[in-house]
């Protein structure tokens, strides 16, 4: 069958052993270098895009798949849309995504919405047969989050990418080969800290009118319908539990990354947090969640600490490990292993001075974005897709459960509860105002 007789998606849905072909052979491309070959692409051969959110965070999404066909853009903002249907003045707007998905030219999706809108966008998305990039988290809740990974285990054709950008770079591959070759030994233990910090206080009192470019109801989605207020959005609403999930929601999928790809985890058994008193809108000034994973693959067990708002290891605090103000840290029987978006250091020094790294075995990437472009065309693999980027989702979710629970959560991966807190439940899952569904 030639490409001719082919329509345009069944074309770019093929996966054949030419692509495949493809894949392996140009897997060391730059990311610079695979946008011009997409660019060089006639314009039948790119992918038709819908973006869905279109400013702050989302600029930078769209300028990563610029390469293809933008031709569908949707913002419950009149302001960003209009700014938008500028850029790509030939692209149909939409205020509603769910419309947005009912138009037939669409191949995939990029969400790039808050969080309490992520699941119902994307399930919405794959129901509908379109490849998903989606923000990170996953997802708001962690019902939510097992739900899209199993939406796209459904539609296994479809591909799909988080935003996990750094993934992508290559310090992270080199820091999970070291650790995976047993450079410092068994890792038992492992430390993420963020310094950055997401609270606040009580729900506004104050109930001004919506303003006349905002589709407030739209924004809300699922949420259950409270009166507008420039507290929430358009970039605040990450220190509100109903629509964020605080530091933790923001940062943990980037840095717990690490420890995820290099550790080879999955579910946690236990999830214990400390921070400030709970409150009931929004999010802590500082968190620390312990979790403890069983032995995998050859690997001890392990138990993962995750700090934020200021708050360090020990071991950073008593000079033993370089005062970074963001890290992962390993700790081996044989030495530890510091790391940070764009560097990693073995420690202690002089016990790695003259160490030679082991031989290179995980390819360099041609970019975050371009992975799932290419995916999404030739049936090539996505690092970051939802299988793995769900289970990273839900670890990061129950740290904000057990926090809110106040209980060391003994958790039960299969029926996705906690077997030692029933009060957990209502942190695992949220009710939907009418008119809304993961179906």
């Amino acid at each position: 069958m030639t490409k001719k007789s082919l329509t345009r998606r069944e074309f770019i849905g093929k996966s054949t052993i030419a692509a495949a072909g493809f894949w392996i052979g140009t897997h060391s491309l730059s990311a610079k270098q695979e946008d011009l070959i997409n660019k060089q692409e006639p314009p039948s051969d790119r992918l038709n895009i819908g973006i869905i959110g279109t400013a702050n965070r989302a600029a930078s999404n769209i300028t990563g798949v610029s390469s293809q066909n933008i031709v569908a853009v949707c913002d419950i903002d009149d302001n960003y849309l209009s700014a938008i249907s500028q850029k790509y003045p030939d692209a149909k707007s939409y205020n509603d995504f769910r419309k947005l998905l009912e138009q037939k030219d669409i191949d995939a999706v990029v969400i790039s919405t808050a969080d309490h809108t992520h699941a119902v966008a994307t399930i919405a998305a794959l129901n509908a047969g379109k490849h998903v990039y989606c923000e990170k988290p996953l997802a708001h809740t962690v019902f939510e989050a097992r739900a899209v990974a199993q939406a796209a285990a459904k539609n296994k054709k479809l591909a799909t990418q988080m935003g996990t950008q750094i993934h992508a770079g290559n310090n992270y591959r080199r820091v999970v080969e070291l650790v995976q070759s047993g450079a410092i030994g068994k890792v038992s233990e492992c430390h993420v800290w963020c310094e950055k910090s997401w609270s606040g206080g009580e729900r506004p009192a104050e109930k001004p009118s919506v303003p006349k470019n905002l589709h407030w109801n739209l924004w809300l989605g699922p949420v259950v319908e409270r009166p507008y207020h420039p507290s929430y959005l358009p970039k605040t609403w990450r220190r509100w539990w109903d629509f964020g999930g605080g530091t933790l929601g923001d940062m943990g999928c980037h840095y717990m990354d690490l420890a995820f790809w290099a550790l080879k985890l999955r579910h946690p058994l236990t999830i214990e947090s400390e921070g400030p008193p709970v409150k009931q809108e929004t999010t802590p000034a500082w968190l620390i969640v312990r979790y403890e994973y069983e032995a995998r693959e050859g690997m001890p067990p392990a138990r993962v600490t995750w700090y934020d708002g200021g708050r360090k290891p020990d071991l950073v605090m008593e000079g033993k490990v370089p005062l970074w103000k963001n890290g992962v840290l390993f700790v081996g029987d044989k030495g530890m292993l510091v790391a940070d978006y764009d560097q990693h250091k073995l420690l202690p020094e002089p016990d790695f001075a003259g160490f030679t790294p082991p031989p290179q075995r995980i390819p360099n990437s041609v970019g975050h974005y371009n992975e799932w472009i290419r995916a999404c065309k030739h049936g090539s693999p996505t690092t970051c897709n939802f299988d793995y980027a769900g289970a990273l989702s839900e670890a990061i979710l129950l740290g904000n459960v057990a926090y809110r629970t106040g209980t060391k959560l003994e958790w039960d991966a299969i029926a996705l509860k906690a077997k030692n807190c029933k009060d957990a439940a209502n942190y695992i899952k949220s009710e939907y105002r009418k008119g809304w569904s993961l179906v």
